[in-house]
């Protein structure tokens, strides 16, 4: 399978006229894009000002002729992580917790560090990824099993938690889903239930998020997923133990509920948001919040989260300041793809918009 490259991705959205509405915009980006790629299915949510548009493009499978729609399933990989920074941040502000504590009395009993690290780790290092703590080898997981590489066990996390004597680069950014597998741990500890009935408790139900799937996605309306040399992949299993870091499976109607809920600015998870929008690490490369990560240009900044399997791609993001959100889910393990496609609609649409809230304020 072969996608488009960022050059001729380029070429394309230049021809786009300015006189376009922001939603003829985006269905001309990426209508342009699946002319090119009729393998890749992309589902797509807009929320801009309260309404939400969506557009999709493809079909479920390469063998399907059933079109995605809005409500087709997809992994949304570590877009699970900013669902569990936002319940993280929820029970710091119902008093379960305080993100600046040190992790040591959450962790279930059968995980005890050493010595050397007690006290050195805070919540907040484990949602900025600068614990230090070591990762999961993703390598060797996929040399024990291919197909499910993230049905880990209690004993190989054991390892890495009870074993390790040495952060090696605590405080600075290293991508970590141990800590996110640590952060679920923690929110099933104060609030003595599953993570994922606490994520149905405090999202999904609130939100009618009906279709956001955790244990059980077996549904017909699902694409399969495909690695970027077009081998289908299965879905990766529920697994309790890193199903906080990666497992959650939506689509773009549920998805845009939650970006409207926090677009919106009320309710428990706009105000965890809040939360998870401050920046804990900052350097030249990247500024990381709760889950999530900023993009700032000028006095804009919007927000977001990419996520990443091996059949799909995906990435959420919003600016409040300029009032829009967007979803894209794709059936391919393409992050480039993901981020060429939100690069051009920022430039396209969302930064214009920017640049003419900005105007009318001057005016004013």
């Amino acid at each position: 399978m072969k996608v488009t490259t960022s050059i001729f991705t380029l070429l394309l959205i230049s021809q786009i006229t300015f006189a376009q509405t922001a939603a003829k915009k985006i269905d001309s980006i990426f209508r342009s894009i699946a002319i090119y790629n009729p393998e890749i299915a992309m589902s797509v949510g807009f929320v801009e000002n309260g309404n939400t548009t969506f557009f999709n493009y493809g079909k479920i499978s390469k063998e399907s002729t059933q079109a995605v729609n809005e409500n087709t399933i997809y992994e949304i990989g570590s877009i699970t992580k900013l669902l569990t920074g936002n319940l993280i941040a929820q029970a710091h502000n119902e008093g379960k917790l305080k993100i600046d504590d040190f992790i040591d009395d959450y962790l279930p009993k059968e995980y005890v560090l050493s010595n050397e690290i007690k006290g050195k780790i805070k919540i907040s290092d484990l949602a900025s990824h600068q614990s230090g703590l070591p990762n999961f080898d993703f390598r060797k997981l996929m040399e024990i099993n291919p197909k499910q590489p993230l049905d880990i066990t209690k004993e190989s996390v054991h390892a890495l938690i009870n074993e390790n004597t040495k952060l090696i680069d605590y405080g600075s950014y290293r991508y970590s889903n141990i800590s996110y597998t640590l952060m679920g741990m923690i929110l099933e500890k104060v609030y003595s239930k599953s993570y994922e009935d606490i994520l149905k408790e405090k999202m999904l139900l609130p939100l009618k998020m009906e279709n956001t799937l955790t244990s059980n996605f077996n549904v017909k309306n699902k694409v399969t997923g495909y690695e970027f040399n077009g081998i289908p992949q299965d879905f990766f299993n529920w697994n309790y133990l890193i199903a906080p870091a990666g497992l959650v499976k939506s689509n773009t109607s549920d998805l845009t509920k939650l970006l409207k809920t926090i677009l919106s600015n009320t309710g428990e998870i706009s105000k965890a948001t809040a939360i998870a929008e401050t920046t804990f690490f900052k350097n030249t490369e990247r500024e990381i919040g709760f889950g999530q990560q900023m993009e700032r240009i000028a006095d804009d900044v919007y927000f977001y989260k990419t996520g990443n399997t091996m059949g799909c791609a995906t990435i959420f993001a919003y600016d409040k300041k300029s009032n829009w959100g967007m979803v894209i889910l794709l059936n391919h393990n393409s992050p480039q793809l993901i981020g060429e496609l939100m690069d051009a609609n920022y430039e396209q649409v969302f930064k214009k918009k920017a640049v003419s809230n900005n105007t009318k304020k001057m005016q004013l």
